[in-house]
């Protein structure tokens, strides 16, 4: 609160008591009958009296200069009291605040003793009239705010109804404006009340048109007092749920309620009535006594009833933090369960001393504090509130622009848990500031107006543009990354190369994106980022020489991918492992192999790329047959398995072009052999070989084409005459038994009668032919034979 400045009246304030001083008593009977400052432009017209007048007040600046030398006394130095430390300051403060509060209440005293003891004749009649008078006044004004308060009682209940109201989207902000209709209501039935105790005070009670003192001071008072407790009524709202703003139970609500109401009441009525009148009837002295025990009483019952209530309050305000996301809100709920007790007892104690140190304005300064206060903190809770409401629903994308981002809306709404806690932080400062500013701590409207205020100001404006520019940037090329990705949006499926580097560049626009807004917040806040641009110079240089083979892999890597030579997805060679690219970075290749395991591989150690997915790709098959086979007739073979494989619908569509028959390629030791070579799609080659393979095979065992292979011949020895010695060769017991059971069923069948029109079954000579058209399986029978 701002005083004005009565500096410049000082002089004239003082001036008639100086001259009632100094004068002679002859003189101030003559300055008691003419207009003082008539008599002081006397003094100053007579030279003798100006100088007479100067003399005086030279020897009162050295009487004065005497008493300050006196009152250093305890000081051997000569200390001023600018000089004194702090400790010394307090002390000085609280030995004065003592001395003046024993010198008022011996003079409150001593003035209730003179007003008990005065023989002046007291109009006890007419003290009773203005009682009664006043006693009318109070009756009627209370018992017509009760009758309103009752009429206006349906409007409080639809209200909360209405506000409770399960179908409604905003809870907080419907609470809000039926707690607003609320306050309405209640202060028309105020103002009423109040117009209607003045109306009476003036026309019916005492002499028409005119009022008591006494009467006015109750009236003005009362409309202070509830009104100061109507605001207490909103914020607790004991009998409507609907309109209680703090989240606390009825009983809770009641009791708080009612207690601030009685402590609102005891020292609003004592400070603006009852010390007023004292101090008109009795002594200003009596009315700082009694101002005096009206604070010490209010202290005394602050302090039971937080006594009472300190274990519960504290419980609250913990849970009450465990349920808080921000951490800074966490620490605040936590201060304020181990303190809060404290600051109740300290604000009760502030109010009083206040209000015996400065009676004529304390309580307008107080009230205004505690007001902007609880309005700071009342808008700051409710910002927050609608806040967190209207952003915890999410954004909502229509169903085009989510066909086309199908991530844009979980990428939005993932911004909205930081955007909040930021949003909060901010209100909690302001909400700070305010508060400070109400108490005389911090001169907000000073500190805006300041150079340092200015640029604080507008720096935290240009950082949340800096990050709300870089957030919408990385939305908007996430999103662009993200159709070109998406095979629905109508520019259909992107290549494997194609997502390859749009991931890469998706990383990298992440990482550069962040390091310049980084750097651009830093200068905005104050930060010389020359130094850090240059120690990040020097920085990579060493990283340049101390971590060569990850500069190699990140080149590597670069060029790999501007070759395309390698995309997610392909079937490739590198590293000496084969297997599928599931993974690219700037840096590594990471391939999972036929089994399963997956290898991760830095660039630099790769020498050489294979890719099985580039265009087009050739199964190529050796199909080796046995000597004596024609090869022409294989070939037709292969060209009739490879016909077969055309006509499935699936494999047709997988092969690009016909069957290569390359011919006959080697002369194996034991094997003819012969190549083709199918033309499929680019990762098909293995899939349409192994079904190739699979006719191929089928083919040729129904052409009776022998496909070799490995034989094991076994070799007893020679005699000198050539003859080969007899092999030695045990039959056992069971063995031979079961081989006599088998020749024998065998005789039997042969021996069964066959039909006249089933032929004799033929010897099958096939072996022997294939063997003696084969000299080296002829050499093989031959020597079975002997």
């Amino acid at each position: 609160m701002v005083f004005p400045d009565y500096s410049r009246l000082f002089p004239l304030l003082i001036l008639p008591l100086i001259l009632a001083l100094l004068l002679p008593t002859q003189g101030l009977a003559e300055t008691s009958e003419r207009p003082l400052y008539g008599s002081l432009a006397d003094i100053l017209e007579d030279e003798e009296a100006r100088n007479r007048l100067i003399q005086e007040l030279r020897q009162l600046s050295a009487e004065e200069g005497e008493q300050r030398a006196a009152e250093q006394d305890g000081s051997p130095s000569g200390q001023g009291d600018e000089e004194f430390s702090l400790a010394r300051q307090v002390a000085n403060t609280t030995q004065s605040f003592a001395e003046r509060m024993v010198s008022e209440f011996s003079a409150g005293v001593s003035a209730l003793s003179g007003f008990i003891s005065s023989e002046a004749e007291t109009d006890w009649g007419g003290l009773l009239y203005s009682l009664a008078n006043l006693t009318l006044i109070i009756v009627a004004t209370v018992a017509l705010f009760l009758v309103f308060r009752r009429l206006a009682r349906p409007g409080f209940a639809a209200a909360s109804r209405w506000a409770l109201e399960s179908r409604a989207a905003t809870p907080t902000i419907r609470k809000t404006a039926a707690a607003l209709v609320s306050i309405i209501i209640d202060l028309a039935v105020l103002l009423v009340a109040w117009v209607g105790g003045y109306l009476l005070a003036l026309f019916v009670v005492g002499e028409t048109g005119g009022m008591q003192p006494t009467e006015s001071l109750f009236l003005n008072a009362f409309l202070l007092v509830e009104t100061f407790k109507l605001f207490i009524r909103v914020l607790f709202a004991s009998k409507d749920d609907g309109l209680r703003l703090l989240p606390m139970r009825a009983e809770d609500a009641e009791y708080w309620n009612a207690w601030l109401a009685k402590m609102v009441g005891f020292i609003g009525y004592g400070i603006l009535l009852i010390v007023p009148v004292v101090n008109y009837n009795i002594a200003p002295a009596m009315g700082r006594v009694v101002t005096l025990l009206i604070m010490a009483l209010a202290f005394l019952y602050a302090l039971v009833v937080v006594s009472q209530n300190r274990t519960t309050v504290s419980g609250k305000l913990r849970a009450k933090a465990e349920k808080s996301d921000l951490v800074f809100l966490r620490v605040i709920w936590l201060m304020l369960a181990r303190s809060w007790h404290l600051l109740t007892l300290a604000y009760v104690a502030a109010l009083a001393i206040v209000t015996l140190v400065r009676p004529d304005d304390a309580l307008p300064i107080m009230l205004q504090a505690t007001l902007q206060t609880l309005l700071a903190v009342g808008v700051g809770v409710f910002v927050s509130v609608v806040l967190s409401q209207l952003i915890s629903r999410g954004f909502k994308v229509p169903e085009e622009t989510r066909q086309r981002f199908p991530t844009l809306e979980n990428r939005l709404n993932g911004f909205i848990p930081m955007a909040l806690k930021i949003m909060r932080a901010v209100i909690l400062i302001v909400v700070i500031a305010v508060v400070l500013d109400a108490w005389g701590a911090f001169d907000l409207i000073s500190w805006l107006g300041s150079e340092a205020g200015i640029s604080t100001i507008g720096s935290a404006i240009t950082i949340a543009l800096i990050l709300a520019a870089a957030t919408g940037l990385w939305i908007g090329l996430a999103s662009w990354i993200e159709e070109r990705l998406n095979p629905e949006t109508g520019i259909g499926e992107p290549s494997a190369r194609e997502k390859t580097l749009l991931t890469i560049f998706r990383n990298a626009v992440a990482v550069t994106l962040t390091v310049m807004t980084l750097m651009i917040v830093l200068s905005e806040v104050g930060v010389n980022i020359g130094p850090l641009i240059a120690g990040a110079g020097v920085l990579g240089l060493a990283i340049g020489f101390g971590a060569q083979k990850l500069v190699q892999d990140i080149i590597t890597g670069i060029f790999i991918q501007l070759e395309n030579a390698i995309n997610a997805g392909d079937v490739i060679t590198a590293g000496g492992i084969t297997g599928t690219a599931e993974k690219l970075t700037i840096r590594s290749l990471g391939i999972r192999d036929l089994s399963g395991t997956y290898h991760l591989i830095p660039f630099s150690s790769v020498d050489s790329v294979s890719n099985y997915m580039r265009e087009f790709a050739y199964h190529v098959g050796e199909y080796g047959v046995a000597y004596r086979e024609d090869t022409d007739e294989v070939i037709v073979r292969l060209r009739e398995a490879f016909d077969e494989l055309m006509a499935n619908d699936d494999h047709r569509s997988s092969v690009l072009g016909e069957l290569e028959v390359h011919g006959v390629t080697a002369l194996a030791d034991s094997s003819v052999n012969i190549r083709v070579r199918i033309k499929t799609l680019p990762g098909m080659q293995w899939a349409i070989g192994r079904e190739y393979n699979r006719l191929v095979k089928r083919h040729l065992d129904a052409a009776g084409i022998e496909i070799p292979f490995p034989h094991l011949t076994l070799y007893f020895g020679q005699d000198k005459d050539g003859s080969a010695p007899a092999a030695p060769i045990v039959v056992r017991q069971s063995d031979q038994k079961r081989l006599s059971s088998e020749e024998d069923e065998s005789i039997s069948e042969e021996r069964e009668p066959q039909s006249d029109d089933e032929p004799a079954p033929e010897e099958d000579h096939s072996q022997d032919d294939r063997a003696k058209a084969n000299p080296k399986n002829r050499g093989d029978y031959d020597d079975a034979d002997d």
